[in-house]
């Protein structure tokens, strides 16, 4: 998804300075992030002030992930074939007016279909943050100075969205979350409009639109049949039509890319095995990974009742664990192999996920969210590291950004189907219930089962992951 070989730079003026461009793309890779997170704290105010219900809380999020991931690959896909610069300026305006449509939402539906378009613009984006940076910075330790703030300012993205959310909620109202956004993508947009230069690839092949619809219907459908289940039960006519059309969409996705020219995911990448396993893997462990902020946030605040901010400080912790993980994976690789260091780093998260699920309704900080809370966001950290490295390993130049972009695109959407999947579990053992007590089981319950799909992980890695990551 991200290249910065035969990039042709288009005339321009003056170049402007290299540190402007840095800090523009990062600004850009700051907000798609921190949008990630920033409203888990929010989601209880979100519920009181439209009404939602529990399938409408996991949407507020969901809506977001699915569209984010289902459109990330063409997003990457447009910068390459009509200019990097211009779309990350029309992904940055799309997300900056969705963020001010939801801030301004009356009804649940308004907020829902504003995430989706802010995923949708997050997908433009993101893909044009790194090539713009990459292209700006000449190879060598400059640019991978660059690249390292990069990656910082997107980790510090995720890691201050809860306390930051919180702040806003607590000072404001929840409708900040979102409204942040503007000024600060308005600022960004005047500079990046500015003051960035165009590049693009040459190649001129055409976008394969009609696949990213069809992969983005299907997981949303499919999602959608999942939550119904929570209501309905599972063979109800509610739960099997929505899950039927969203495995027929999800064909129909791998009809188009088997036939297309230039096909968003070409199928034989997936015959490759340390593709296919390290996919599989991350969509694994995205798909339990993801749901901890979620059920944390509302564990703390709808049964210990903290406030919005406390809430955002109490995960803060948690989020540095996986900036600490994912700092300290590149220097356990040489030692223990890629395959050996992503189980390690699935049984360590499966160890906070495991002590997280014995929470009560009246659990002290430390041992109901601190220390299982950095067990699982450590283990993540020091999974995703091996796990990227065995799926783009031995590739191609230009096959390199498709299988990064794939491996985002495989964990995000295992977190949005996990996601429904754990709010229906979660459903299920509340009843409906809105005690402390009830809520509680029912997150434990959730909490139990990721400790499950983990441990499941931890096989398939052993099992089916390369022993070596394959040379180039």
């Amino acid at each position: 998804m991200l290249r910065a070989a035969d990039t042709t730079d288009l005339p321009r003026r003056t170049a402007p300075p290299t540190w402007l461009v840095v800090a523009l793309a990062c600004a850009g890779q700051f907000l798609v992030v921190l949008d990630v997170s920033v409203v888990n704290v929010a989601l209880p105010s979100m519920r009181t002030g439209l009404g939602l219900s529990e399938q409408g809380l996991q949407w507020v999020v969901n809506a977001y992930a699915i569209a984010f991931a289902g459109f990330m690959l063409l997003g990457g896909r447009a910068g390459d074939l009509y200019g990097r610069k211009r779309m990350f300026l029309v992904g940055l305006g799309l997300f900056t007016l969705a963020s001010l449509g939801g801030g301004l939402a009356q009804d649940d539906w308004q907020l829902l279909l504003a995430r989706a378009v802010q995923g949708l613009g997050a997908a433009v984006l993101a893909p044009s943050t790194l090539t713009i940076l990459t292209s700006a910075v000449p190879e060598g330790a400059a640019r991978a100075r660059a690249i390292a703030t990069w990656t910082a300012v997107g980790a510090g993205g995720g890691a201050a969205g809860g306390f930051v959310g919180g702040v806003l909620v607590d000072l404001l109202s929840w409708r900040w979350v979102l409204l942040i956004n503007v000024p600060i993508g308005a600022v960004v947009l005047f500079g990046a409009a500015r003051y960035l230069a165009e590049s693009r690839n040459g190649d001129r092949r055409r976008l394969d639109l009609p696949g990213a619809v069809l992969v983005t219907a299907g997981l949303a459908t499919l999602a959608y049949g999942i939550s119904q289940s929570e209501a309905e039960g599972w063979t109800a006519a509610a739960a099997l039509v929505p899950l039927g059309a969203g495995l027929l969409l999800l064909a129909g996705f791998v009809a188009v890319e088997a036939r297309t020219a230039a096909p968003l995911m070409p199928l034989g990448l997936l015959a490759r095995r340390p593709v296919a396993s390290a996919n599989v893997a991350m969509f694994l462990c995205g798909s339990a990974m993801f749901c901890m902020w979620f059920f944390m946030t509302l564990y703390a605040q709808n049964v210990l009742g903290y406030t919005p901010t406390e809430a955002g400080l109490a995960l803060v912790p948690s989020s540095l664990a996986v900036v600490v993980g994912s700092k300290l994976a590149p220097r356990f690789m040489p030692l223990l192999g890629a395959r050996r260091l992503a189980a390690l780093g699935t049984l360590v998260a499966a160890v906070g996920f495991g002590w997280q699920s014995t929470m009560t309704a009246d659990g002290g900080y430390l041992t109901a969210i601190l220390f299982p809370g950095i067990l699982m966001m450590l283990g993540a950290g020091l999974t995703a590291t091996p796990l990227a490295a065995l799926a783009t390993a031995g590739a191609p130049p230009q096959e390199a950004g498709l299988l990064s972009g794939l491996v985002n695109t495989s964990r995000t959407m295992g977190g949005s189907l996990g996601l429904a999947a754990m709010s229906t579990v979660a459903a299920s053992r509340t009843g409906g219930s809105p005690t402390p007590q009830a809520l509680t089981e029912g997150y434990a319950l959730v909490f139990r089962v990721g400790t499950g799909v983990l441990v499941a992980g931890v096989v398939l890695m052993l099992v089916w992951l390369p022993r070596r990551i394959p040379a180039e």
